[in-house]
Parts: structure tokens; C-alpha cells; sequence
């Protein structure tokens, strides 16, 4: 699965809002129905470069291999969105 332009935008048009992170996770599941969205500790994410960064918030792509997540810069490789703040 590729993330499009639009999905993108939208993501980031998203996590800038007022909403919390775990609120505009849930925004994004219902908007991108199959696209796995989840929020995660900054500290979990420390050591990899988001896609975005919209303050203290941050986007993150992972792609799979079917059994194991990677953190990837690419949105046609893209399978799901990682969120978090910090």
C-alpha cells in the first residue's frame, strides 16, 4: 500500500489540530479505513526520522514485510501511519 499526497496532507492537516494524538489516531482510522494508525511513545521513536514534524508532534511511516515493521521516509512504501508527541 502506498500513502497518496492527499492522505499525507491530510494526516498532517490532522495532528496539527486541537484534537489529542490518540483523538486524531482515531480521526485517521476513520478517514483511511484500512490504514493502520497508531500512537506510540516519542521515546519509542528516538532513534528514527519522521516523515513530519508539526511541533511537538510527528509523523511517522512504517511499511511491512508481512512480519515485521519498518520505519520508513517513503509514502509509496507505506503501510502505516506511527503518531507521536514529544
Amino acid at each position: 500500500m502506498a500513502l497518496t499526497q492527499h492522505q499525507i496532507t491530510r494526516a498532517a492537516t490532522l495532528v496539527a489540530g486541537p484534537a489529542s494524538l490518540r483523538e486524531t489516531a482515531a480521526l485517521l482510522r476513520a478517514e483511511f479505513a484500512g490504514l493502520p494508525t497508531t500512537v506510540v511513545d516519542a521515546m519509542d521513536m528516538r532513534d528514527e526520522s519522521p516523515a513530519l514534524r508539526i511541533g511537538e508532534r510527528a509523523i511517522y511511516l512504517a511499511e511491512s514485510d508481512g512480519h515485521c515493521w519498518t520505519v520508513t521516509t517513503d509514502p509509496a512504501r507505506a503501510d502505516a501511519i506511527v503518531l507521536a508527541q514529544g
